[in-house]
């Protein structure tokens, strides 16, 4: 009886084990949810996409209960309020998050995105100025973070600066034909017609089908 009853234990033991990373998969990984929203909106599905950015927010708030100081929870839960368009409360995420840690680049440049959607530039072109003295030029919003610091200063009508902002933006990643069709918008308004030019040339040559950008040319030809 005795070891019938140890054999039983043991088989129990084995199976339990076995049986352990099979639920431990089934835990919803926030992370994977964000990326596949991204997926999503990047096919038009948005509706779809915020379905699942709101997956990855619940997730991330629970582990943030459990965790507070998890800056991981942090960085998808505010990725994912951002490209819900919650700006306001991706703002107040994202200042919890930096209490934890002041100089997490994800953070910050998030932060600065969401910043700008409310149109408070003076601080989001802190935010981005802090983002991009600490960051490298391969990491995933690295051009983006300049193509806003150069949306800053058109706005602004600080053209030059935006010129400087956008080229920098266009080295690391030159297809993006938006960014050059504002480059040309920059130095169009600074008097720079034969610059404009190339910029307009170049959102052609990787749009050609932009009709923004094919009434700018003529204006400067």
């Amino acid at each position: 009886m005795n070891n019938s009853k140890s054999v039983f234990l043991s088989i129990l033991m084995i199976f339990s084990f076995l049986i352990t990373p099979v639920f431990a998969q089934e835990k919803i990984d926030a992370l994977v949810q964000y990326r596949n929203g991204r997926a999503l909106e990047n096919q038009g599905k948005m509706d779809e996409a915020k379905a699942l950015y709101q997956v990855a927010v619940d997730v991330c708030t629970k582990e943030l209960q459990e965790k507070p100081n998890n800056i991981e929870s942090y960085v998808v839960l505010t990725w994912s309020l951002l490209r819900m368009g919650r700006y306001n409360e991706t703002i107040t995420e994202c200042n919890k998050a930096l209490k934890i840690n002041a100089n997490e680049g994800r953070i910050l440049e998030t932060n600065a995105e969401a910043l700008f959607y409310v149109n408070n530039y003076t601080e989001s072109l802190k935010c981005f100025e802090k983002y991009l003295a600490s960051a490298k030029p391969n990491q995933e919003r690295y051009s983006t973070a300049y193509f806003f610091v150069g949306e800053i200063y058109r706005l602004q009508h600080k053209y030059e600066h935006a010129d400087i902002a956008y080229s920098r933006a266009l080295q690391i990643s030159p297809g993006a034909s938006l960014w050059w069709y504002r480059l040309g918008i920059s130095r169009e308004n600074s008097g720079n017609k034969a610059g404009a030019k190339v910029a307009y040339q170049q959102a052609l040559k990787w749009r050609p089908n932009y009709p923004d950008a094919t009434a700018a040319l003529k204006r400067v030809q």
